[in-house]
């Protein structure tokens, strides 16, 4: 994303003018959006003009519209797949709507009217925050912004008949394309028809490849199935690439893992993402270290349940009691209509990283995400056990001693 201009105040006032290129950025902003804020984009609207011979003439302007916003829609599909017939599936890009009243005066469009604005990739936007830029925003403005941000990871999640094209960048997993071949079983006495089927599978998955993996500038590319389709298509692969002399794709070849899964479907990549071999390649990805805290959240849960807690009153007792080591928290929790409940989560974040503790935005476009949705959306790995129960019968008791105080000073106060 592009950022055209910045115009923040110390006290958090101020806006951005951005220019989303991708459908990554395109979740950004989805992230940065909350009701209330005001959005200046381009807008179309179709206008009448009444001619001197009384007679109507209906035509399009661009216009641009600010408006308040009240809702936003984001989806990574807006528009339904398509096949070109040879069991390929292309995805379609991202689009995000913003509603809401228009509350800058417009020749064309009353003032307080609502209205609906398509934020589309290479087209500025300016984006002013109701309740000021907090840090979360401000980080996810620079990480957006960042020279160099892409994809790090190619991924190909197959079964016989099946492959699911994908690139998972630092907050998004996209699926480039679905392939889907039909493959009939082995028959006695011939598999000629099965043999041309798995020919004209590899043959599509390694076109689509070719097409849609930047294998040179990615960490790795990841070959996945739950039995040996994984095996014979990083076999096919090689084999074309010399066939054809295919230069820069066998001088990536080490970058090429091949990764049990169990299943051929794309959730099946958070299972190969935690291999040793890929962990180790991808070191430092954020969505590697999201994977990692996350693993490391499950068997602390199952070995020392005293030191993983989730939930959010749970989570944010520990951290008033400083005891968080790895704060795990999806974002989902900062897009909040209530600002209120946003800024509490803002300054869960700041709270542990200002006692030296690790706070892991996980981005709900990624698997690990989803899964930690599944925990309530936030969790977090202590510093020392602590007993919740215990912990919540000493902040019952701390609330009954200030309630006695506080009756107490106001009979005092009568007497």
């Amino acid at each position: 994303m592009k950022l055209v201009n910045k115009h923040i105040e110390k006290d958090g006032s101020g806006y951005v003018t951005l220019r989303p290129e991708d459908d990554e950025d395109m979740w950004h902003v989805y992230n940065l959006i909350s009701e209330g804020d005001n959005v200046r984009a381009l807008a179309v609207r179709r206008v009448q003009t009444l001619s001197s011979t009384g007679s109507s003439d209906s035509h399009r302007v661009k216009i641009q519209l600010t408006v308040e916003v009240t809702k936003t829609t984001f989806s990574p599909a807006a528009s339904s797949s398509q096949s070109n017939g040879a069991g390929e599936k292309k995805e379609p890009t991202a689009a995000l709507q913003i509603s809401g009243r228009v509350v800058e005066e417009n020749e064309f469009v009353k003032l307080g009217a609502y209205h609906t604005l398509d934020l589309e990739a290479n087209r500025d936007f300016r984006l002013t925050k109701a309740s000021g830029w907090d840090s979360i925003a401000l980080e996810r403005i620079q990480e957006s912004t960042q020279e160099g941000r892409g994809a790090e990871l190619g991924a190909i999640v197959c079964g016989e008949g099946t492959a699911a094209i994908c690139l998972l960048s630092e907050h998004m997993t996209t699926v480039r394309q679905r392939i889907e071949v039909s493959i009939p079983r082995k028959r006695k006495g011939g598999t000629s028809g099965h043999e041309k089927a798995m020919d004209n599978f590899l043959s599509t998955v390694y076109q689509a490849i070719l097409r849609l993996i930047p294998y040179q500038d990615l960490k790795a590319v990841v070959v996945a199935s739950p039995g040996f389709t994984k095996d014979t298509l990083y076999d096919y692969i090689f084999q074309q690439a010399n066939l054809t002399s295919n230069k820069p794709l066998l001088s990536s070849r080490s970058k090429w893992i091949k990764v049990h899964s169990n299943t051929s479907h794309v959730h099946g990549l958070m299972e190969a993402l935690r291999a040793p071999e890929v962990s180790k390649m991808l070191q430092g990805a954020k969505f590697a270290r999201e994977g990692v805290g996350l693993d490391k959240f499950h068997k602390m849960l199952a070995t020392d349940e005293l030191r993983a807690w989730y939930g959010p009153e749970h989570v944010a007792l520990a951290v008033d009691r400083g005891a968080v080591g790895t704060l795990l928290i999806s974002d989902d929790l900062f897009r909040s209509s209530d600002p209120s409940t946003r800024n509490h989560y803002v300054q869960m974040v700041e709270a542990v990283r200002s006692k030296g503790g690790e706070a892991l935005i996980f981005s709900s476009m990624h698997e690990s995400g989803q899964q930690l949705n599944m925990l309530t959306g936030i969790a977090a790995i202590l510093t020392y056990p602590l007993d919740i129960e215990v912990v919540e019968m000493e902040e019952r008791e701390e609330k009954e001693r200030l309630e006695r105080e506080r009756n107490g000073g106001v009979e005092g106060d009568e007497e």
